[in-house]
């Protein structure tokens, strides 16, 4: 059964960069055919995208999240747990995860900062769409 359905998770932490990424995936598959969930932050993005590439219904699931440094904690550490995380879901559930989640090491909320972010974010989203379409393309041609 080939899935016509794509999960969107996105984070809440800096919710307007992050949308962004949500408006570009949506340029190449169409909103209708997008379900979006929202999640606190990055680090709950893995679990969330663990269930609904095993619920069987996606042809895949993109998460997207704006991990910055805030000075208290190693964003790094973060980041990396939640690409883990997010690559774990995809090998483990064979559905394709795809990560939209940027961790620049200089962010300041400055009107330069967010409009620079917001629109990386739109070309970041279109390229987790053109993977998630490459990536059942390629697949379906395997299984024929």
């Amino acid at each position: 059964m080939t899935h016509t359905r794509y999960a969107f998770i996105k984070a809440n932490w800096h919710s307007d960069i992050v949308t962004r990424a949500l408006d570009g995936f949506c340029e190449l598959i169409p909103a209708d055919q997008v379900d979006v969930y929202d999640v606190p932050g990055a680090f709950e993005m893995p679990l969330l995208a663990r269930d609904l590439a095993a619920s069987g219904r996606y042809a895949a699931v993109a998460a997207a999240a704006l991990v910055v440094d805030g000075g208290i904690y190693r964003h790094d550490f973060v980041a990396q747990a939640v690409v883990d995380g997010l690559m774990r879901a995809g090998l483990d559930s064979g559905v394709p995860v795809l990560s939209v989640s940027l961790t620049p090491h200089h962010f300041q909320e400055t009107q330069h900062h967010t409009r620079i972010y917001a629109e990386h974010f739109v070309q970041k989203g279109r390229e987790a769409a053109e993977a998630a379409l490459m990536i059942g393309r390629t697949r379906a041609a395997l299984a024929a």
